[in-house]
């Protein structure tokens, strides 16, 4: 019922039972191919184990039944697979290899695949920023401070701030991917004893047959490159989960800058246009902490093998890989449909009839009255306003003691909210041209 709001069908592809269960033979056909490139298994043997290694031959249903008894479903794998293979070739399955090697690697293959498409949505999701914060460099907005009303900018520097949170949180990401996700092989105790003296050279093998890092040693109990994934993921998540909570507000209908293309309705008020896809957007985002908070607690295990804490890691993994996939989904979907109001965002910097520039108005007879003075002043007028009505710009042009020292057109510059963007610009320049730096990697 609720696995599509909350995954993409590629993410579960990639993450479901098969994924799995063909991650961990990848494991074993590429643990007997090193084998053999290292004198282990012969070469013939290893081919031969190696053909059996697909998901269709097994009995997934059965294989996590029997996972019970054994807290890990790799010994039934293993055993399913020992019994395909010929009589001469069964002693050279799952050789020096423990259960944690073969689901700890089948983690890192089942993340890197299921990231792929992860990273291509943030990538595209970023585009989709890249774009509005062009289009809407001068686009006037009043930004917001504690959710009341701040000073005037721009929706293309808010665009901005988006798009560099996601470039640089799929950066991050990215990296864990290409540097962190590492293959592991340790036996069961983190010797490879069966071995002897070609543990390392299997193990050099094993990470080129199969694309991953070659760690420095077996992994087993440290917990890092789970940990710096579990993160990166999050990190991530929040993200995206900013961007649907401004959407969120925005559309709100007494603000009503911003729309979704494609907005839910409503089961009981047919009026109503509910931004849906950033409210799901925000829901994954909220489970992720959760689920990097298991990650990372599960760190600390003991001695070279861990009772119940690496157990502890696979399905929070899995639903942690899932609700990225659906929020960078969602995302690229939400703005390449995104509505800008911009009528509606002019006439909410002029919400509070120019009480928004008292700050630029304090700058400018700063000079003149010295920063106490000025402060008071302009805070006197503020209250003036706020009780009388009229504007900012009325009350100072009105008063004796402003145009002693302003002219009428001096005050009309600092009541001017697109005149006192600063460096909104600039800012927005900045992170296109970082983003198209990017891009061209």
């Amino acid at each position: 019922m609720f696995t599509p709001m909350f995954s993409t069908p590629e993410a579960e592809r990639r993450t479901g039972a098969t994924a799995w269960a063909q991650a961990m033979l990848d494991f074993e056909a590429a643990l007997v191919r090193a084998q053999a490139r290292a004198g282990v298994v012969p070469p013939d043997a290893a081919e031969r184990i190696a053909a059996h290694c697909r998901a269709e031959e097994f009995d997934l249903e059965s294989i996590a039944r029997r996972a019970v008894g054994s807290a890990t479903p790799v010994i039934a794998l293993v055993a399913d697979l020992t019994a395909l293979v010929g009589p001469a070739d069964r002693p050279h399955v799952h050789v020096g290899a423990t259960s944690q090697d073969v689901l700890d690697t089948a983690a890192m293959l089942v993340a890197r695949r299921a990231l792929r498409g992860v990273l291509a949505d943030l990538r595209g999701a970023a585009d989709r920023c890249a774009e509005l914060a062009r289009e809407h460099r001068g686009t006037l907005m009043i930004g917001r401070s504690l959710l009341q009303q701040a000073l005037p900018t721009t929706f293309g520097r808010r665009c901005a701030s988006w798009l560099t949170a996601l470039d640089e949180s799929a950066d991050a990401l990215d990296r864990v991917v290409a540097e962190r996700l590492a293959v592991q092989l340790g036996g069961p105790a983190g010797t490879l004893g069966s071995l002897g003296d070609r543990g390392t050279a299997v193990l050099g093998h094993l990470a080129a047959e199969l694309g991953l890092a070659e760690p420095v040693l077996p992994w087993h109990t440290d917990r890092t490159r789970v940990a710096e994934l579990a993160g990166a993921l999050g990190a991530v998540a929040g993200a995206l989960g900013k961007i649907a909570l401004d959407v969120e507000l925005h559309a709100q209908t007494e603000v009503g800058e911003l729309a979704e293309g494609g907005s839910g309705g409503s089961s009981a008020m047919p009026h109503k246009q509910n931004p849906a896809g950033s409210v799901l957007i925000t829901a994954a985002a909220h489970r992720v902490p959760g689920l990097v908070a298991t990650l990372l607690a599960a760190m600390p295990q003991p001695h070279e093998r861990a009772a119940g804490t690496w157990q502890a890691e696979w399905e929070p993994l899995t639903e942690l890989l899932r609700l990225v996939a659906a929020a960078s989904s969602g995302a690229e979907r939400l703005l390449a449909g995104l509505r800008v109001r911009t009528d509606r965002m002019a006439a909410n910097v002029e919400l509070t009839a120019g009480l928004v520039m008292a700050e630029s108005a304090s700058a400018a007879l700063r000079g003149a009255l010295g920063g106490t003075e000025a402060r008071q002043l302009v805070a006197e007028l503020c209250g003036r306003v706020a009780e009388r009505g009229g504007t900012l710009r009325s009350a100072l042009l009105a008063d004796e003691r402003v145009r002693a020292v302003l002219s009428e057109p001096e005050v009309v510059a600092a009541t001017e909210p697109a005149d006192h963007l600063g460096s909104a610009g600039a800012f927005v320049d900045r992170a296109l041209a970082r983003h198209d730096l990017g891009g061209n990697r």
